[in-house]
Protein backbone atom coordinates (compact mmCIF):
# COMPACT_ATOMS: atom_id res chain seq x y z
CA UNK A 1 0.00 0.00 0.00
CA UNK A 2 1.52 3.59 -0.63
CA UNK A 3 1.39 6.17 1.40
CA UNK A 4 0.06 9.39 0.95
CA UNK A 5 3.13 12.23 1.02
CA UNK A 6 2.30 14.88 3.12
CA UNK A 7 1.60 18.03 1.25
CA UNK A 8 4.69 19.76 2.42
CA UNK A 9 6.64 17.16 1.39
CA UNK A 10 5.91 17.15 -2.35
CA UNK A 11 7.34 18.14 -5.05
CA UNK A 12 7.10 21.87 -6.03
CA UNK A 13 5.42 20.99 -8.87
CA UNK A 14 2.68 18.78 -7.17
CA UNK A 15 2.39 21.31 -4.16
CA UNK A 16 -1.73 21.73 -3.73
CA UNK A 17 -2.06 25.73 -2.63
CA UNK A 18 -3.13 26.40 0.83
CA UNK A 19 -6.84 25.30 0.96
CA UNK A 20 -9.32 28.02 1.80
CA UNK A 21 -10.68 28.62 5.50
CA UNK A 22 -13.86 27.70 6.23
CA UNK A 23 -15.02 31.29 7.55
CA UNK A 24 -13.20 34.86 6.66
CA UNK A 25 -9.61 35.70 8.77
CA UNK A 26 -8.59 39.43 9.08
CA UNK A 27 -5.76 39.88 6.17
CA UNK A 28 -6.64 44.07 6.39
CA UNK A 29 -3.58 45.30 5.40
CA UNK A 30 -4.91 48.83 5.60
CA UNK A 31 -5.15 48.23 9.21
CA UNK A 32 -8.01 50.25 9.97
CA UNK A 33 -11.23 47.75 9.63
CA UNK A 34 -11.35 45.13 11.55
CA UNK A 35 -13.26 42.12 11.94
CA UNK A 36 -13.93 42.55 15.85
CA UNK A 37 -15.60 45.93 14.87
CA UNK A 38 -17.66 44.31 11.93
CA UNK A 39 -18.94 41.70 14.49
CA UNK A 40 -19.99 44.69 16.91
CA UNK A 41 -21.60 46.55 14.19
CA UNK A 42 -23.38 43.28 12.55
CA UNK A 43 -25.19 42.17 15.99
CA UNK A 44 -26.31 45.95 16.46
CA UNK A 45 -27.77 46.05 12.55
CA UNK A 46 -28.80 42.89 12.56
CA UNK A 47 -30.70 42.26 16.15
CA UNK A 48 -28.48 39.53 17.11
CA UNK A 49 -27.83 37.83 20.31
CA UNK A 50 -24.05 37.12 20.42
CA UNK A 51 -24.48 34.50 23.04
CA UNK A 52 -26.84 32.76 20.87
CA UNK A 53 -24.79 33.46 17.78
CA UNK A 54 -21.12 32.52 16.44
CA UNK A 55 -21.04 36.63 15.58
CA UNK A 56 -19.65 38.36 12.85
CA UNK A 57 -17.61 35.05 11.47
CA UNK A 58 -20.94 33.70 10.27
CA UNK A 59 -22.59 36.88 9.68
CA UNK A 60 -20.55 37.49 6.97
CA UNK A 61 -21.82 34.41 5.26
CA UNK A 62 -25.42 34.59 6.26
CA UNK A 63 -26.50 34.94 2.60
CA UNK A 64 -28.67 38.27 2.42
CA UNK A 65 -27.70 39.50 5.75
CA UNK A 66 -24.21 39.63 4.79
CA UNK A 67 -22.11 42.43 6.21
CA UNK A 68 -18.77 43.58 4.91
CA UNK A 69 -16.93 46.51 5.83
CA UNK A 70 -16.99 49.39 3.92
CA UNK A 71 -14.33 50.35 1.43
CA UNK A 72 -12.89 53.93 2.72
CA UNK A 73 -11.83 56.72 0.88
CA UNK A 74 -7.87 55.92 -0.02
CA UNK A 75 -8.15 51.96 -0.07
CA UNK A 76 -7.53 49.44 -2.64
CA UNK A 77 -9.38 45.61 -2.54
CA UNK A 78 -7.03 43.79 -4.41
CA UNK A 79 -6.95 39.95 -5.47
CA UNK A 80 -4.51 37.60 -4.95
CA UNK A 81 -3.64 34.19 -5.42
CA UNK A 82 -5.83 31.81 -3.58
CA UNK A 83 -9.02 32.77 -4.67
CA UNK A 84 -8.12 35.97 -1.47
CA UNK A 85 -8.76 39.57 -1.39
CA UNK A 86 -6.48 41.63 0.22
CA UNK A 87 -7.16 45.71 1.34
CA UNK A 88 -4.70 48.33 2.04
CA UNK A 89 -3.95 52.16 2.86
CA UNK A 90 -2.68 53.52 -0.06
CA UNK A 91 -1.10 56.20 1.92
CA UNK A 92 0.64 52.77 3.79
CA UNK A 93 1.98 51.24 0.62
CA UNK A 94 4.65 50.85 -1.59
CA UNK A 95 5.61 49.51 -4.42
CA UNK A 96 9.37 48.23 -4.04
CA UNK A 97 10.95 47.37 -7.82
CA UNK A 98 14.44 45.65 -7.73
CA UNK A 99 17.74 45.99 -9.60
CA UNK A 100 15.52 46.59 -13.27
CA UNK A 101 19.20 47.63 -14.83
CA UNK A 102 20.70 47.79 -17.77
CA UNK A 103 23.39 45.60 -15.97
CA UNK A 104 20.63 42.65 -15.38
CA UNK A 105 18.91 43.66 -19.09
CA UNK A 106 20.48 44.55 -21.35
CA UNK A 107 21.33 42.69 -24.53
CA UNK A 108 24.84 43.70 -24.82
CA UNK A 109 25.64 42.52 -21.29
CA UNK A 110 23.00 39.24 -20.87
CA UNK A 111 20.89 37.31 -22.50
CA UNK A 112 17.60 37.75 -19.80
CA UNK A 113 14.04 37.45 -21.77
CA UNK A 114 11.99 36.64 -18.98
CA UNK A 115 13.07 39.85 -16.56
CA UNK A 116 12.56 41.86 -20.07
CA UNK A 117 9.23 40.58 -20.37
CA UNK A 118 8.43 42.24 -17.23
CA UNK A 119 8.97 45.29 -18.65
CA UNK A 120 5.76 46.17 -19.78
CA UNK A 121 3.51 45.11 -17.03
CA UNK A 122 5.95 48.08 -15.01
CA UNK A 123 5.32 50.27 -17.53
CA UNK A 124 1.35 49.73 -17.01
CA UNK A 125 0.91 49.32 -13.31
CA UNK A 126 3.17 52.07 -12.01
CA UNK A 127 0.97 54.86 -13.51
CA UNK A 128 -2.02 53.18 -12.16
CA UNK A 129 -0.38 53.34 -8.61
CA UNK A 130 0.74 56.45 -8.87
CA UNK A 131 -2.61 58.14 -9.09
CA UNK A 132 -3.64 55.83 -6.16
CA UNK A 133 -0.83 58.15 -4.60
CA UNK A 134 1.03 54.71 -3.84
CA UNK A 135 4.81 55.25 -3.85
CA UNK A 136 6.91 53.97 -6.06
CA UNK A 137 10.87 52.80 -5.04
CA UNK A 138 13.41 52.10 -7.39
CA UNK A 139 15.96 50.26 -5.47
CA UNK A 140 18.70 49.47 -7.41
CA UNK A 141 22.80 48.66 -7.01
CA UNK A 142 24.42 52.12 -6.64
CA UNK A 143 28.17 51.13 -5.06
CA UNK A 144 30.59 54.00 -3.71
CA UNK A 145 34.16 53.52 -4.02
CA UNK A 146 34.03 53.54 -0.21
CA UNK A 147 31.37 50.65 -0.40
CA UNK A 148 33.94 48.98 -2.25
CA UNK A 149 36.19 47.91 0.90
CA UNK A 150 33.14 46.98 2.75
CA UNK A 151 31.83 44.17 0.70
CA UNK A 152 32.10 40.82 1.85
CA UNK A 153 33.84 38.21 0.47
CA UNK A 154 31.32 35.46 -0.59
CA UNK A 155 29.28 38.66 -2.41
CA UNK A 156 32.37 39.60 -3.88
CA UNK A 157 33.32 36.34 -5.46
CA UNK A 158 29.32 35.90 -6.57
CA UNK A 159 29.99 39.37 -9.21
CA UNK A 160 33.21 38.09 -9.93
CA UNK A 161 32.83 36.63 -13.79
CA UNK A 162 36.31 37.14 -14.89
CA UNK A 163 36.80 36.89 -18.80
CA UNK A 164 33.12 37.43 -19.32
CA UNK A 165 31.66 40.31 -20.60
CA UNK A 166 29.97 41.32 -17.81
CA UNK A 167 33.59 42.10 -15.48
CA UNK A 168 35.75 40.72 -13.00
CA UNK A 169 33.60 42.52 -10.41
CA UNK A 170 31.92 45.46 -8.48
CA UNK A 171 33.88 48.26 -9.93
CA UNK A 172 35.09 46.44 -12.69
CA UNK A 173 35.10 48.17 -16.24
CA UNK A 174 32.25 47.07 -18.92
CA UNK A 175 32.65 46.97 -22.41
CA UNK A 176 31.50 49.84 -24.17
CA UNK A 177 30.27 52.97 -22.27
CA UNK A 178 28.29 50.96 -19.95
CA UNK A 179 30.95 52.33 -17.29
CA UNK A 180 32.08 50.74 -13.94
CA UNK A 181 30.28 47.42 -12.81
CA UNK A 182 26.96 48.55 -10.66
CA UNK A 183 28.87 51.98 -9.43
CA UNK A 184 26.45 54.85 -9.00
CA UNK A 185 26.52 57.10 -11.79
CA UNK A 186 27.38 54.87 -14.69
CA UNK A 187 25.11 53.07 -17.82
CA UNK A 188 24.96 49.98 -16.45
CA UNK A 189 23.54 50.81 -13.44
CA UNK A 190 20.69 53.06 -15.04
CA UNK A 191 17.13 51.58 -15.30
CA UNK A 192 16.94 49.38 -18.27
CA UNK A 193 14.82 50.98 -21.60
CA UNK A 194 11.72 52.74 -21.20
CA UNK A 195 11.81 52.38 -17.42
CA UNK A 196 14.29 55.12 -16.76
CA UNK A 197 11.88 57.77 -18.53
CA UNK A 198 9.31 56.16 -16.63
CA UNK A 199 11.34 56.44 -13.07
CA UNK A 200 12.78 60.10 -14.48
CA UNK A 201 8.82 61.23 -14.81
CA UNK A 202 7.76 60.26 -11.45
CA UNK A 203 10.52 61.63 -9.98
CA UNK A 204 9.55 65.34 -11.41
CA UNK A 205 6.36 64.50 -10.18
CA UNK A 206 7.26 63.65 -6.53
CA UNK A 207 6.30 60.02 -6.83
CA UNK A 208 8.70 57.78 -7.59
CA UNK A 209 12.29 57.67 -5.33
CA UNK A 210 15.67 56.20 -6.19
CA UNK A 211 17.56 53.98 -3.51
CA UNK A 212 20.82 52.98 -3.28
CA UNK A 213 21.57 49.44 -1.69
CA UNK A 214 24.90 47.43 -1.03
CA UNK A 215 23.82 44.13 -1.13
CA UNK A 216 21.43 41.21 -2.07
CA UNK A 217 18.96 42.62 0.02
CA UNK A 218 17.50 46.06 0.18
CA UNK A 219 16.74 45.40 3.67
CA UNK A 220 20.05 43.44 5.33
CA UNK A 221 20.54 46.71 7.79
CA UNK A 222 19.48 49.91 8.74
CA UNK A 223 19.39 50.69 5.26
CA UNK A 224 18.58 53.66 3.15
CA UNK A 225 15.47 51.71 2.37
CA UNK A 226 14.25 50.87 5.87
CA UNK A 227 15.00 54.74 6.77
CA UNK A 228 12.23 55.69 4.44
CA UNK A 229 9.97 53.59 4.93
CA UNK A 230 9.81 54.18 8.41
CA UNK A 231 9.86 58.13 7.99
CA UNK A 232 7.25 57.30 6.12
CA UNK A 233 4.93 55.38 7.41
CA UNK A 234 4.99 53.11 5.25
CA UNK A 235 3.78 49.40 5.80
CA UNK A 236 2.78 47.38 2.82
CA UNK A 237 4.73 46.58 -0.02
CA UNK A 238 4.40 45.45 -3.49
CA UNK A 239 7.68 43.57 -4.54
CA UNK A 240 8.82 43.50 -8.71
CA UNK A 241 12.12 43.12 -10.35
CA UNK A 242 14.91 40.47 -10.97
CA UNK A 243 16.21 38.10 -9.70
CA UNK A 244 13.11 36.82 -7.89
CA UNK A 245 15.10 34.12 -5.67
CA UNK A 246 18.61 36.13 -5.17
CA UNK A 247 17.67 40.20 -4.50
CA UNK A 248 13.50 40.71 -4.99
CA UNK A 249 13.38 36.95 -2.43
CA UNK A 250 16.06 38.84 0.01
CA UNK A 251 14.56 42.14 0.43
CA UNK A 252 11.00 40.44 0.58
CA UNK A 253 12.31 38.23 3.55
CA UNK A 254 13.79 41.27 5.19
CA UNK A 255 10.88 43.16 5.03
CA UNK A 256 8.86 40.11 6.24
CA UNK A 257 11.01 39.63 9.55
CA UNK A 258 10.78 43.28 9.75
CA UNK A 259 6.92 43.20 9.94
CA UNK A 260 6.31 44.56 6.59
CA UNK A 261 2.75 43.07 5.49
CA UNK A 262 4.47 41.88 1.37
CA UNK A 263 2.64 41.13 -1.71
CA UNK A 264 4.56 39.56 -4.77
CA UNK A 265 3.44 41.03 -8.24
CA UNK A 266 4.24 37.65 -10.21
CA UNK A 267 4.16 38.89 -13.97
CA UNK A 268 6.43 41.81 -12.93
CA UNK A 269 9.32 39.60 -11.62
CA UNK A 270 11.79 37.27 -13.04
CA UNK A 271 14.84 35.41 -12.75
CA UNK A 272 17.41 33.82 -14.63
CA UNK A 273 17.89 30.85 -12.37
CA UNK A 274 15.96 27.49 -13.54
CA UNK A 275 12.09 27.25 -13.46
CA UNK A 276 12.32 25.34 -10.05
CA UNK A 277 13.80 28.67 -8.13
CA UNK A 278 11.10 30.77 -9.27
CA UNK A 279 8.40 28.26 -8.67
CA UNK A 280 9.70 27.93 -5.12
CA UNK A 281 10.09 31.92 -4.96
CA UNK A 282 5.92 32.14 -5.80
CA UNK A 283 4.88 29.13 -3.57
CA UNK A 284 6.93 30.59 -0.86
CA UNK A 285 5.54 34.05 -0.92
CA UNK A 286 2.01 33.43 -1.38
CA UNK A 287 1.81 30.42 1.28
CA UNK A 288 4.33 32.22 3.77
CA UNK A 289 5.81 35.39 3.38
CA UNK A 290 2.57 37.13 2.41
CA UNK A 291 1.01 37.06 -0.79
CA UNK A 292 1.27 37.11 -4.77
CA UNK A 293 -1.04 38.92 -7.42
CA UNK A 294 -0.91 40.25 -11.21
CA UNK A 295 -0.45 43.43 -12.41
CA UNK A 296 -4.27 42.77 -13.67
CA UNK A 297 -5.29 42.03 -10.59
CA UNK A 298 -3.88 45.46 -9.12
CA UNK A 299 -4.98 47.59 -12.37
CA UNK A 300 -8.17 45.65 -11.86
CA UNK A 301 -8.63 46.33 -7.89
CA UNK A 302 -11.55 47.95 -6.21
CA UNK A 303 -11.54 51.05 -5.10
CA UNK A 304 -13.34 53.49 -2.97
CA UNK A 305 -15.98 55.64 -5.25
Amino acid sequence: MTESVPIHDTPILGMTARPLVPQPVEYDLSRSTHLKELKDSAEKQLDIDPSKDPGAQNILHAGSKTITPTLLPGQLEISVNGGRTVRLDTEKTAVVIIDMQNFFLHKDLRNHPKGLACVDPLMRVVPFLREKDVKILWVNWGLTTAELSTIPPSLVRGFAKHGSPRGGGFGSELPGDFGKLLMRGEKNSELYGPLQGLYEDGRDKGTDFWIHKNRISGLWDQTLLDNFLKENGLMTLFFAGVNADQCVLGTLIDAYFKGYDCILIEDATATTSPDGAFESVIYNAGNSYGFVTSTENVIGSKVWD
